[in-house]
């Protein structure tokens, strides 16, 4: 199982950026992908964006051209960087990896909490 952690969440005014970091130590060494999903309380998670262990990227058309997933393999570390940000974005923001069973399994970490507010 590759668990996940996630940062990077915070208070930003609409139009404004951040970068959210995921943290999951084994997920290049277990040659995983990762998605970043977002919720907010009571609603079903959503997917966002994806990135293969081949680097191909998918975004959720709300967010393409917005949002840009990375990832380092030095770090073991998916980053998922937000710009023009809106009011919609407001969510818990998480990720979890997938692939190979190696990589799947643990449960999800608690996110981290984007707000997007003037």
């Amino acid at each position: 199982q590759v668990q996940t952690e996630e940062s990077g969440g915070g208070l930003v005014q609409p139009g404004g950026s951040l970068r959210l970091a995921c943290t999951a130590p084994g997920f290049t060494s277990n040659g995983c992908g990762m998605h970043w999903y977002r919720h907010t309380p009571g609603s079903q998670r959503e997917w966002v964006a994806s990135i293969r262990r081949d680097d191909t990227t998918t975004y959720l058309s709300s967010v393409g051209g917005r949002f840009t997933i990375s990832r380092s393999r030095p770090k073991d570390t998916v980053y998922l960087q937000m710009r023009s940000l809106k009011p919609e974005d407001t969510a818990i923001y998480s990720c979890k990896a997938y692939g190979r069973s190696s990589c799947e399994g643990a449960p999800w970490g608690p996110g981290t909490q984007v707000t997007v507010s003037s």
